[in-house]
């Protein structure tokens, strides 16, 4: 998770070896009866589904990167669906202040370009001149699925 947030803060980019690792050390952990979470395979392929498939809907329309849908694919198989939707939302408020601010700083008159630089890095400009075509990414949501996650960890299993 460490890795994927720092990918997708820095590049707004995440992986797909990093995904994949993601995912075959989850399946070997269920597959070995190692899950640290204690979650059962119906559960972790239902978070692993849910948790694609639902993201794939908004990538379909433009709204988020493929990484990002992959991941939340990975995380499902560590924390099946019932972690996976606080963690959703909690991500998605992350998210949502991010863009927030995102938008506040455009009009910022103090030193705007580096406040955006920091906001709003994309892949593309961070490499360079960006495609016409090239989508503009503002939000790391992988990322903040990333801190949500290890928020669930550490206070979500409490109780």
């Amino acid at each position: 998770m460490l890795f994927v947030a720092v990918y997708d803060f820095r590049q707004r980019r995440v992986p797909n070896w990093l995904v994949l690792a993601g995912a075959a050390v989850a399946l070997a952990a269920l597959a070995l009866g190692m899950q640290p979470f204690g979650i059962e395979w119906s559960t972790a392929l239902t978070g692993a589904a849910v948790g694609f498939g639902a993201l794939l809907l908004l990538y379909a329309v433009g709204l988020m990167g493929a990484g990002d849908v992959k991941f939340a694919g990975a995380l499902g198989l560590w924390v099946g669906l019932q972690a996976l939707l606080p963690i959703w939302v909690v991500a998605s408020l992350l998210a949502g202040l991010h863009s927030a601010l995102w938008l506040a700083l455009q009009r910022w008159p103090v030193a705007p370009r580096l406040s955006l630089m920091l906001l709003g890095r994309s892949s593309a400009a961070s490499n360079g001149a960006a495609p016409a075509t090239a989508r503009r990414r503002i939000v790391p949501y992988a990322a903040y699925l990333s801190l949500a996650t290890a928020a669930w960890m550490v206070w979500g299993r409490q109780g």
